[in-house]
This record gives structure tokens, C-alpha cells and sequence, in this order.
């Protein structure tokens, strides 16, 4: 049984790094399929997954496709209970889906301004009122995250779903240098510094760009280590 993922530019596709990690980290077999995102094809590619129209698309087994991040999830963990996709605890796997729809309908300042790119680190960006609010809004809810956690680096302890929606806030914090709390920036770093993080990376650094994506006027300094 292998799950069929269509995902676009690795460097910046921050929905379809979810979608890969969601498959990834629960060990769930599954071959990917490249969009053209930034080669024009993107229209093409995504006519036999219809109606889906945005990466990334899931195709089940059973050939049935399933776009939007969250239906995937929520289909993932319904079949493979044994795989731990939410938390254990009922208080936490409630508030882990909170978290993720948050994500989902929510910081669009954040991510308006501060698109996912995985090559470099841009030093000075200005943080305006309304990105300074999501920002504070993140470190709320990881806080509040923090009070179902037992063991472990993230979010509740083990790795979940909620890692997965906010792996892609991680790399915005880091590639823009962005003012968060110590616990938040450590948070981040477990993030980017996870192995399936490091290599989803790794195979986006392969492409190279000309003209690259979001470039700004902004001193560079390289990703970190």
C-alpha cells in the first residue's frame, strides 16, 4: 500500500513540506510526483488530480484524491491509528487539531511577508505591527501546547501532526531572522535540525533558480547548520 504525493518546489512549497512530512515522519510508504510551480505547468500537472488545483494532493491507494493539508491529515490518521499522528491524550489530540486550523485559516501576515525559502537566512527584515502579532499569536499557542506536553522536544512531547503545520513557521522564523522568545527559537531549531526536515531540504538545494523566488534586499547569512 503506497500513497502517491504531488508537491511542488521543496526550497519554498510550504504546504507540500507538510504534506511530505505528515507521510515521512509516520513512516508511511508513499512515492512523490513533482508540480512545476515555477516552470509553467503547473495547470498540466494537476489536470488528471482534479478538482484539486493546489499542492499538495494526496492519491490513496485505492486511486482516491485528496487535496487540502488538513483533509489529508485527518485522512492519514484515521487510517493508521497505530502510527500516533495526534497526540495520545484526548485534551491534547483536541488541542493539536486546534493548532493545526489555526495554521491552516490564520497568520497570513506572516505569510505574506515572509515567504518560505529554505536556501539562506535574510538578517534585517523589518517585522511589521500585523507579522509581530502572529508572531505573538505562535507563541501563544505553543505555550499553551507546552501544558499537554510530557516528554520531548516538541510541540506535546513526541512528534505529531502539530509539528508537522508548524515546521514551515519554524523556517520562516529562522530564514528571516525573526524576534521570538528563546523557548520558541529552540523550538525552531529542533525543528529545521530534524533529520526528514534536513533532508527534504537537502533535495530542494539541488534546483538552483535565476531569478530566485522572494528575493529581498536584505543581507544574507547561510542557513544554519
Amino acid at each position: 500500500m503506497t500513497y502517491d504525493l504531488y508537491i511542488g518546489d521543496r526550497t519554498f512549497s510550504s504546504w507540500s513540506l507538510r504534506g511530505w512530512l505528515m507521510l515521512e515522519k509516520f513512516g508511511l510508504p508513499h512515492r512523490t510526483h513533482m508540480i512545476g510551480l515555477y516552470s509553467g505547468t503547473m495547470a498540466d500537472d494537476m489536470a488528471p488530480l482534479a478538482p484539486a488545483r493546489l499542492v499538495p494532493a494526496l492519491k490513496l491507494p485505492d486511486g482516491t484524491v485528496v487535496g487540502e493539508s488538513l483533509a489529508m491529515a485527518e485522512t492519514l490518521a484515521e487510517r493508521h491509528p497505530e502510527a500516533g499522528l495526534w497526540p495520545e491524550g484526548p485534551g491534547a489530540r483536541a488541542t493539536a487539531r486546534w493548532l493545526c486550523a489555526e495554521m491552516v485559516a490564520g497568520f497570513t501576515a506572516l505569510r505574506g511577508a515572509c515567504p518560505m525559502q529554505l536556501n539562506h537566512v535574510n538578517k534585517g527584515f523589518a517585522v511589521s505591527d500585523a507579522v509581530q502579532m502572529d508572531l505573538d499569536r505562535i507563541e501563544t499557542l505553543w505555550a499553551h501546547a507546552a501544558k499537554f506536553k510530557i516528554d520531548g522536544p516538541w510541540l506535546f512531547g513526541t512528534y505529531s501532526l502539530a509539528d508537522v503545520f508548524y515546521a514551515p513557521v519554524c523556517a520562516r522564523i529562522v530564514g528571516y531572522d525573526l524576534p521570538v522568545s528563546d523557548a520558541a527559537r529552540s523550538y525552531c531549531q529542533t525543528a529545521i535540525t530534524d533529520p526528514a526536515f534536513k533532508a527534504w531540504r537537502t533535495e530542494g538545494l539541488k534546483v538552483t533558480y535565476d531569478p530566485f523566488p522572494y528575493e529581498m534586499d536584505l543581507p544574507k547569512e547561510p542557513w544554519p547548520a
